[in-house]
């Protein structure tokens, strides 16, 4: 029988997690610190989680849902065997896969209702991360459901499209994308969606017609003690480190490539990328500037490593057409580095203004991405100044315990919602 659910105490909360992605990649940095920080303020949590799994803290169970892993960082595209295929999940995220989809979320939502339907008395609430499969629907019906969503993946797939020159691969990347109009469909019914800024909000608003009464602004976070500076490690001249968590138009790594390509004209340059390199669109980019021996690529490092890359570096970039809210900005920010960075989306939010905490520029400009860059090189006093004020903005604002904190007042107001109070109340009569 389950313990009665006290509405002012600890809760058992149920986290899911379709694609947990552990050393870069939003998703997987804000479910390894969000759990952890949850956990810190004595609720229990159990993570659900698809591939590639997230890392977690001890204290915190993960539950496996294996998908096909058809799209991952090895054999991107694989086709799955047939004697994979043995349940409902997998014949659907197969089924996408045929029709040009990313079938992912839709299966992973499946897998999970599965699971949870088993355990409805474990849990008082359930976090879903972004998933927004047609399961979170049913499960929302069994147990009290809130998601979070980052931003709109309209402006991922709006984006791509515009730097796709065929017709025949925008109209691949228009089937792609197509789980957008599901994610759409499911946020716009849940009770309660937590957006991570204010320009996200407006996004979701307008593309993905979610209204507005049911978004609240939770801000994400940054440990500041782990990602602090390091004054011992000398900074290298001429040393960039950027993050590319996907090898997407909406990152806006080729215009920093581009930007990079400029300037090695005219000086010594060096950039680090925190990412697993890719085939691709920018490998090539890489290839035709001449770029190879100017650039590493770090992967798969601890968060203390990170950090002392960040040390190691004159500035941290980040070229991004659009962003909900840049988690690696802020980790930037919080080392002491010097940030640049452009306009999009949600950046001049979390940055602040030029001048002052970033040297800014607009987004899809490599030529003013360049100019902002050469700015940062060639003023020692300007770059120590930035990243003195960017700390101080990141520290003052943001932390783990204060995104756990207001994550944790939204958990109660969806529970005193009266449907599902009436939930918890049959099921503690039970």
């Amino acid at each position: 029988m389950p313990l009665p659910f006290d509405p002012n105490g600890p809760l058992r909360i149920a986290y899911l997690t379709y694609r947990g992605k552990p050393h870069v990649g939003g998703q997987g940095v804000y479910t390894r610190h969000l759990t952890k920080a949850l956990v810190d303020l004595g609720h229990h949590v159990e993570v659900f989680g698809g591939q590639p799994y997230p890392v977690l803290d001890p204290r915190i169970p993960l539950h496996k849902l294996p998908s096909l892993d058809i799209f991952n960082d090895q054999y991107p595209g694989r086709f799955p065997a047939y004697w994979e295929i043995k349940d409902w999940p997998s014949f659907v995220e197969t089924a996408q896969f045929l029709k040009g989809t990313f079938g992912e979320p839709r299966a992973f939502s499946i897998r999970a209702y599965n699971e949870l339907s088993k355990r409805v008395n474990d849990f008082d609430l359930v976090h879903d991360n972004q998933c927004l499969g047609y399961g979170i629907l049913k499960i929302e019906k069994l147990i009290p459901t809130i998601v979070t969503l980052h931003h709109p993946i309209t402006k991922d797939r709006k984006l791509e499209m515009e730097h796709t020159k065929t017709w025949f691969k925008r109209q691949a990347i228009r089937r792609w994308y197509s789980f957008v109009n599901m994610q759409g469909k499911v946020a716009s019914k849940m009770p309660r969606v937590v957006v991570v800024s204010e320009n996200s909000i407006a996004d979701i608003h307008t593309d993905m017609k979610v209204s507005l009464d049911r978004m609240k602004l939770v801000p994400v976070g940054v440990d500041p003690d782990l990602f602090t500076p390091i004054p011992h490690i000398s900074r290298k001249p001429g040393h960039l480190i950027t993050t590319a968590s996907a090898d997407v138009a909406l990152k806006g790594l080729s215009y920093l490539l581009e930007a990079l390509a400029k300037i090695r004209t005219e000086r010594d340059v060096h950039l680090t990328i925190i990412g697993r390199p890719r085939e691709g669109a920018n490998a090539d980019l890489i290839r035709k500037l001449g770029l190879t021996d100017c650039i590493t690529h770090v992967s798969g490092v601890s968060d203390e490593r990170i950090v002392e890359l960040y040390a190691e570096s004159e500035l941290a970039v980040v070229p991004s057409l659009y962003e909900g809210f840049s988690l690696p900005a802020i980790e930037a920010m919080s080392t002491g580095i010097c940030l640049v960075a452009t306009t999009g989306g949600a950046l001049p939010e979390v940055t602040g203004a030029d001048n002052d905490t970033v040297l800014s520029c607009p987004a899809g400009d490599a030529d003013a991405l360049a100019a902002s860059i050469r700015r940062g090189l060639d003023n020692a006093e300007l770059r120590n100044r930035i990243g003195l004020a960017g700390r101080t903005r990141v520290v003052e604002r943001w932390s783990w315990k204060h995104c756990a904190q207001l994550t944790v007042d939204q958990y109660r107001e969806v529970l005193s919602m009266p449907h599902n109070a009436e939930k918890l109340r049959k099921r503690d009569a039970k």
